[in-house]
């Protein structure tokens, strides 16, 4: 029968369904805390918000868009019924888990359907992969919240541009790398108009809530909240500072401010002031490029994939911070290059899955020694960092090369 659910998709739900009970229970076993952010940070925040305490991004300032906090509450919502059995903050873990699970499983369906053609089952197969090697981080952090609605997003963006372009501003508003999604679509997409229409309208009504709610000054208190960062010890600018560090010529602190590890050591300052303007110019730039590319004709099947998958390994390497999360970041551009376009994509796809791996390897695993800046951890973080400069530059060759077809002109 021609609606028929192919044996081949049931493996594939299979194999997603085990991807993420292995991912959620090694977070439980794995050292580091990896799911410390949940507990530690999510949950806290939520109980405030609901106790009638203090609301961050709304009485507070806060480190993420304001929209961020609406999973953590349906978090403890989705937990209430498990604290009697489990206890309040494994209830919440588990919750968590829940809610990411069921959140990747609308878009994974929307991804196979009944009978996957062999691009979208590269595709499937590709992010089980990559949630298995970057472990325990790919589920228990607010990032992984914004994935799938990515994922979703981006696989309905020719079909339903406004839709696509909506959802891809809420997931910005939990999480900014999103952003980079729409602006790719902006300029890649025919539907540019609609898209930015419904952009546009998401934000106005975001805006309009939190107004509402009484969120004057903490607005967008989560691009202020960043710019005092330092230069957090994962960065990619950090690698040399870490080596420093081994040689004893620089110190990793903590930050009980943000809650992170950072590198210490002359210099340092100076290299975190000039990261972000840089990673903006960098930004502009390639959207300049794929705009160029765009008005010369370049289809959105060439353009698309590489020019979104530029703009967020930009958000990576050029960030100050750095934190082992921001690799999922790279999933949703990889995963939609596969559906468009497999062949092209084969390359970052693998790249990909060699950072997540490394990326595990780096954190929980080897977290510890890496604190104490002992050599082998800071050579496996060095080799990430230098496979996502290596990703970006195959990605902005990729951009480089897509072709630009100019309007036929008749000679007068």
């Amino acid at each position: 029968m021609r609606g028929r659910v192919r044996p081949g998709t049931l493996v594939l739900w299979a194999v997603f369904l085990l991807a993420h009970l292995v991912t959620a229970w090694v977070g439980w076993v794995y050292p580091s805390q990896p799911m410390g952010d949940v507990v530690l940070v999510y949950q806290p925040w939520a109980s405030a918000a609901l106790g009638g305490g203090p609301v961050v991004g709304v009485t507070e300032t806060w480190v993420y868009p304001q929209l961020a906090l609406l999973p953590m509450l349906l978090t403890a919502g989705i937990a209430t019924p498990l604290v009697p059995a489990l206890g309040a903050a494994s209830a919440y873990l588990v919750a968590w888990a829940v809610l990411v699970t069921a959140l990747d499983a609308v878009a994974f369906g929307v991804l196979v359907g009944r009978r996957p053609p062999r691009a979208r089952q590269a595709a499937a197969w590709f992010w089980c992969f990559a949630l298995l090697l970057l472990g325990p981080i790919a589920l228990y952090r607010i990032d992984a919240v914004t994935v799938p609605i990515a994922v979703l997003a981006g696989l309905w963006l020719v079909s339903r541009p406004a839709l696509a372009a909506a959802l891809l501003t809420v997931a910005a508003w939990i999480k900014i790398w999103p952003g980079a999604l729409v602006v790719a679509a902006v300029v890649a997409s025919r539907a540019r108009l609609r898209m930015v229409l419904a952009a546009a309208g998401v934000t106005a009504a975001v805006i309009l809530g939190l107004l509402l709610l009484g969120a004057d000054s903490e607005l967008f208190g989560f691009l202020s909240a960043q710019t005092g960062r330092g230069l957090q010890i994962e960065a990619v600018a950090a690698t040399p500072f870490l080596w420093l560090a081994v040689a004893g010529a620089a110190r990793i602190e903590y930050s009980f401010d943000i809650l992170t590890f950072q590198i210490e050591a002359p210099g340092v300052d100076a290299v975190a002031a000039v990261l972000t303007p840089l990673m903006a110019v960098g930004v502009v730039a390639l959207a300049v490029l794929g705009a160029v590319k765009a008005a010369r004709g370049a289809s959105f099947a060439r353009l698309f994939p590489p020019l979104a998958l530029v703009l967020v390994t930009t958000l990576i390497v050029g960030n100050k911070v750095g934190s082992p999360q921001f690799q999922t970041w790279l999933i949703a551009p990889v995963l939609l290059w596969l559906v468009i376009d497999r062949a092209r994509a084969r390359v970052p796809a693998v790249l990909v899955l060699a950072l997540c791996l490394l990326t595990c390897l780096v954190y929980p695993l080897g977290y510890d020694a890496l604190l104490r800046a002992e050599a082998a951890p800071v050579l496996l973080l060095t080799v990430r960092n230098a496979l996502l400069l290596v990703l970006l530059v195959l990605g902005i060759r990729a951009l480089v090369r897509v072709p630009a077809l100019r309007p036929h002109r008749t000679k007068e």
